[in-house]
């Protein structure tokens, strides 16, 4: 049976309609357990708002909304911090805050000990990389077994590994703050991660945006592209085919997918994915290149280079801070006030799509609530 991704052309004024049908298209009632939590992993590559770098609010209300019309009551969003980003920050930045509290869906955080805890895991599956990353045991939030978890990535080019989707969105979910130490092994890391994933969680799916797709070296310093689609599925390898297909690359030739589909975790082969909805928008190919940027070239030399072999000295000990300044100071106070906001500020006056943001700016959320209504109180 051939794996399923629903695809659909949408437009600023019926994402959220179109949104709910792409996921029914896509069969996320098939996919999730009814009686469990329901976790919203977003995706903050960067806290300030990027065209293309995160998860867009029409994309966190339509899921939202969509996941409470068939029946699942129970959501949660987790956020998690990285090295370059600000998780609270984030999600105010990018209009979350007052789209889930519109629709009762609470915020919890894998990145304060206050809230989530992590404990030792022990996969059943074999492991690829992880074990030689983490010898001292790999550590999960506790809060994710038994959960669903529905993922929402957004369609674009990543230095590397390519492209960047609903398997790497897992990333900031299952490792703590150290997940730095996975570069040299990328691929096989975000292969170990799936793994996990299908142990762990009662159901998997994905909501992907590319109404405005990242072209050039991602996660964030990239060229906003105007593409208009959704994205849907239960199988995160072959959604993130179908997007990198979409972008102008061979899946089978990236690294993490070709991996994925040969240990039987999806399909990542075109030929054996079902386009369901607006097939022929799948069929297209937009020619995006990855390329580098100054923080790329250091990573290509420290992780893969000439310099792999210091790694530990690096990365495993307090010098590691040097580079979490630099790549911070880079991105936040050199390319996004050269060019990121610049980028922003054309995106906001441009495209339908910044319109649309700004909207949510200004209104918070657009759809009717759907939060849980409040048990009834009995006065005696």
């Amino acid at each position: 049976m051939k794996s399923r991704v629903a695809i659909l052309r949408t437009r600023p004024d019926n994402v959220l309609a179109d949104t709910v049908r792409l996921c029914e298209l896509a069969g996320m009632r098939e996919h999730l357990a009814a009686d469990r939590t329901t976790i919203l992993k977003d995706n903050i590559s960067w806290h300030f708002p990027y065209p293309g770098a995160n998860t867009t609010p029409w994309q966190l209300e339509g899921t939202v909304v969509a996941l409470r019309q068939a029946g699942f009551s129970d959501l949660v969003c987790v956020e998690n911090d990285t090295v370059v980003t600000d998780p609270k920050k984030g999600e105010r930045e990018n209009g979350y805050v007052d789209v889930l509290g519109h629709h009762g869906v609470p915020f919890r955080y894998n990145c304060f000990d206050w809230d989530l805890k992590w404990v030792r895991y022990e996969p059943k599956a074999k492991m690829l990389a992880l074990p030689r990353i983490f010898p001292h045991g790999i550590h999960i939030p506790e809060f994710f077994v038994g959960t669903n978890i529905v993922h929402l990535p957004t369609v674009k080019c990543h230095i590397y590994t390519t492209t960047t989707g609903a398997m790497k969105n897992a990333f900031g979910g299952l490792l703590a703050t150290r997940r730095h130490y996975t570069h040299t092994w990328i691929h096989e890391t975000l292969v170990d991660l799936l793994t996990i994933q299908k142990e762990i969680h009662a159901g998997l799916f994905a909501v992907m945006d590319g109404t405005t797709a990242g072209n050039g070296p991602g996660p964030r310093t990239m060229v906003p592209v105007q593409k208009d689609v959704l994205l849907a599925s239960g199988d995160q390898v072959a959604i993130d085919a179908v997007a990198a297909k979409l972008m102008g690359f061979d899946p089978l030739s990236i690294r993490y997918l070709a991996l994925a589909h040969e240990r039987g975790l999806g399909t990542a082969d075109p030929r054996d994915i079902e386009l369901v909805g607006q097939p022929e928008v799948g069929r297209e190919s937009w020619g995006f290149t990855v390329g580098d940027n100054f923080a790329s070239r250091i990573g290509d030399l420290m992780w893969f280079g000439p310099f792999k072999r210091l790694q530990k000295l690096f990365f495993h000990t307090p010098l590691v801070y040097l580079f979490v300044f630099g790549s911070y100071a880079y991105h936040d106070f050199l390319w996004y006030p050269v060019f990121g906001r610049r980028r922003l500020d054309e995106f906001l006056r441009t495209s339908p799509w910044g319109a649309l943001f700004s909207r949510y700016r200004r209104e918070g959320a657009l759809a009717q609530s759907t939060a849980p209504a409040a048990p009834a109180v009995t006065v005696r």
